[in-house]
């Protein structure tokens, strides 16, 4: 894992596996769907940093998780997950 500032978004849900390619990541930043600690993301340049909460609509789901780590690469979904916690596995079991 990487310790530091941030990491850009596009390049953080690449790498924890949110998305299929950094494309796909780059376009839900600038498709204003995606959130970070609230706030609507228009840029794939935005940092995230750990503890940040990210959100965006997938399929017929609002996905949210909260960031534990940042990854100088992507790796198998194993480590990768291990790059966030799923808040809504929290709030269902709340």
């Amino acid at each position: 894992m990487v310790y530091g500032q941030g990491l850009r978004i596009d390049k953080w849900l690449w790498f924890a596996r949110l998305t299929k390619s950094r494309s796909a990541a780059q376009h839900l930043c600038e498709s204003r769907y995606l959130r970070l600690d609230g706030r609507v993301i228009d840029r794939a340049s935005a940092l995230v940093r750990a503890g940040s909460v990210v959100s965006f609509p997938h399929n017929d789901e609002v996905v949210v998780v909260r960031v534990e780590g940042l990854a100088d690469a992507r790796r198998p979904y194993v480590e990768a997950s291990r790059l966030y916690t799923d808040l809504r596995q929290t709030a269902a079991a709340g």
